[in-house]
């Protein structure tokens, strides 16, 4: 079976995401996996989480793809002096910088300020946050895909005969398909799960099944 793996908000917990990864390169000999941003903040080692994903997958049978997250963008903006500082690290940033002592790499900015807001193939969109129903996929804005909020009509219909896999918004009850979208941000840096949805390439639709790492820490913020 050829699958895509999403993988949800990260937020630092490298620990949490080298297990995940382990057990899907155990599960699954190929695939794509993609990354739904939120790499950074609140977690303990931001700096390990961005460095793994830069790294890339170890086998040449799977490819990786790493979309930009609200995080990213917070930190990107605070960084470059687009934005005021005090709100990225009220909102986890100060162990992101505890994670890089004190000064986040130009690498990893020049990475990060690259990084994709959509990834579509013939039956999914992925995105960080959410999409706006009434643009088209090409006129989609920045700020819907990394902080749009679940709508009660998102629950409804499909996103331009696709499935919809994002995350951006912890729940309890996440991992979750409602409709034709799926919410896969489980809340690891809160101390919950880290989650991956499985889909299967030729099939239309939601996962398949996911893969859940419970987490070793809780940010106290």
């Amino acid at each position: 079976m050829s699958v895509t793996i999403a993988i949800g908000d990260i937020h630092g917990c490298l620990n949490e995401l080298a297990s995940l990864l382990d057990i899907i390169d155990l599960a699954y000999d190929k695939g794509t996996v993609v990354f739904l941003g939120d790499y950074v903040d609140r977690g303990p080692d931001s700096a390990g989480v961005i460095e793994r994903v830069m790294a890339g997958p170890r086998s040449r049978d799977w490819r990786w793809i790493a979309l930009l997250g609200n995080h990213e963008r917070m930190m990107l903006d605070a960084l470059e002096g687009r934005d005021r500082e005090g709100f990225w690290l009220r909102n986890g940033g100060e162990e992101t910088l505890q994670s890089y002592r004190g000064e986040v790499s130009q690498t990893h900015r020049l990475w990060l300020a690259q990084r994709p807001l959509l990834h579509v193939d013939p039956f999914r969109v992925f995105a960080h946050a959410g999409l706006d129903r009434s643009k088209s996929l090409e006129d989609q804005d920045e700020n819907t895909l990394i902080w749009r909020r679940p709508h009660p009509e998102d629950d409804h219909g499909d996103f331009f005969g696709r499935h919809l896999c994002h995350g951006h918004t912890p729940r309890d009850e996440n991992p979750v398909t409602r409709g034709g979208r799926s919410n896969i941000d489980s809340g690891c840096v809160f101390g919950d799960r880290l989650t991956a949805a499985v889909f299967d390439d030729h099939v239309p639709g939601g996962p398949v099944r996911f893969i859940a790492v419970s987490s070793r820490y809780r940010w106290s913020g």
